[in-house]
């Protein structure tokens, strides 16, 4: 006879009531209490605090209201989150059937769960969830927000990063699957001190950072292995809730903080349209190499894209020439900050021209590529290489033993055909044109290209 194993409910009355219809209010207020500007597409992946209700309940509600107007469609939810209670190396995955709440019964995805045995990072064990409150306190808020759904949860304890991101691809699956990672960030500094410590922190998740600490997050390895794939996908993240436990019940002379992201599709990041983007890139582009010179800037039109990280290429042409193209493929900064660094570099600090000259910026044609993340392109050879280059779509990086270089998609204007294009990408990486070694490594990225702007 068939037998149901089920985890019980370890922190209710604890960390949120036990009692189903008070534990519904609480939920429910804190949902009603969150303003999120709405997505054009489901997130794919949140991030979201593990404290007592009382303490983090809003600014998890500011994560889980996202998800409304996705509801019917999310039908399984990966969860990851830090053990407080036993030593684990890697990540554990339990054997039973189901996780029970207040709210009733979640039925586990036993099937994907089983995927994972073959992973040496992955062990079955369900001593780390038996007491557990990270993965624990995030299934009411699932289960008051999502119709039916599946579970597919993970304690993770000392895993690197891309022994996290190995377990997120093999359970990345499609619009029905989203990926929680749970965790607080600082812990017991003073008011103050935490939320300059919080919001560094939070500027470099914004920025997919991998190195992150426990003292920083004390969900640091899920989260770290969770920003690599996010990545690799081209998730963008926006930030959503950012306080500590001063802000909502506790005192101010130690805090925890708590924050809430959101990972889009890049696509559905921004409702913004692209020329108003371009017309902000462009302005700050042109304006710093005019103020440089000495000459008068122009207005800049706000655009809330500016403070989210981004990597740009700003390419510069007079009278058709080009002049200079200086950029970068990581976003490591807020893109405002980038865009100018590169505007600067590229009409002063290109050893290749000549800088530009203030008689010069009435012919200055200005060019802001905006690019996403890199993706490997893993092939057999030079041939499969040029089956699956996307002329015209791609850019390219290539990288062989410290040597690289890359192209923007503009490249594919001049050499259309995949092997020249290949061969000159080569060259400028110092390369033989006929090279090709085993272990070179080719990487793809898209970009949004803004200008020529006169």
């Amino acid at each position: 006879m068939f037998t149901t194993t089920t985890r019980p409910a370890a922190v209710a009355g604890l960390f949120y009531p036990d009692d189903a219809e008070a534990l519904r209010a609480e939920v429910r207020a804190a949902l009603a209490g969150a303003r999120p500007a709405p997505s054009a597409a489901a997130p794919k992946m949140l991030l979201v605090p593990h404290a007592g209700y009382v303490y983090s309940g809003p600014i998890a509600g500011s994560g889980y209201a996202l998800l409304a107007p996705w509801a019917e469609r999310i039908r399984r939810v990966v969860l990851l989150g830090p053990t407080h209670r036993v030593a684990l190396r890697g990540l554990a995955a339990p054997t039973v059937d189901a996780f029970e709440t207040p709210l009733g019964r979640v039925p586990l995805d036993r099937a994907a769960l089983d995927t994972l045995v073959a992973l040496p990072q992955v062990t079955r064990s369900d001593a780390p969830h038996a007491r557990e409150h990270s993965l624990e306190v995030q299934l009411p808020f699932l289960q008051a927000v999502l119709d039916e759904f599946t579970l597919v949860p993970l304690a993770v304890g000392d895993a690197a990063p891309e022994a996290v991101a190995e377990v997120l691809e093999r359970l990345w699956g499609g619009d029905e699957t989203l990926i929680v990672i749970s965790s607080d960030l600082s812990h017991y500094l003073p008011y103050d001190e935490a939320r300059a410590a919080d919001r560094a922190t939070v500027e470099r998740i914004l920025a997919f950072a991998t190195d992150l600490d426990p003292y920083e997050a004390c969900g640091a390895h899920p989260l770290a292995g969770a920003l690599r794939a996010a990545r690799a996908h081209g998730l963008v993240p926006r930030l959503l809730d950012l306080r500590n436990s001063g802000d909502t019940a506790g005192d101010r002379e130690r805090v925890v903080g708590y924050a809430a992201l959101a990972f889009e599709p890049a696509a559905a990041a921004t409702h913004e349209r692209d020329d108003e983007l371009g017309q902000a890139l462009l302005a700050r582009a042109r304006n710093t190499i005019a103020a440089a010179l000495g000459r008068a800037v122009a207005p800049e039109p706000p655009h809330p894209a500016l403070a989210r990280p981004g990597a740009t290429f700003v390419t510069l042409h007079v009278h058709g020439e080009l002049r200079g193209c200086i950029g970068t493929l990581e976003a490591c900064r807020a893109l405002e900050a980038d865009v100018r660094r590169h505007a600067r570099a590229a009409a002063f600090e290109d050893t290749r021209f000549e800088s530009i000259r203030a008689h010069e910026l009435e012919a200055l044609q200005v060019e802001v590529s905006l690019l996403g993340a890199s993706e490997p392109l893993p092939v057999a050879g030079e041939h499969e290489a040029h089956a699956r280059l996307r002329p015209g779509v791609d850019g390219v990086t290539l990288r062989w033993r410290g040597r690289s270089a890359t192209f923007l998609p503009q490249v594919w204007e001049q050499l259309p055909a995949p092997r020249d294009f290949l061969a000159a990408l080569k060259r400028k990486a110092g390369l033989p044109a006929d090279f090709w070694a085993e272990d070179v490594l080719l990487e793809r990225y898209a970009v949004r290209k803004f200008g020529v702007e006169r």
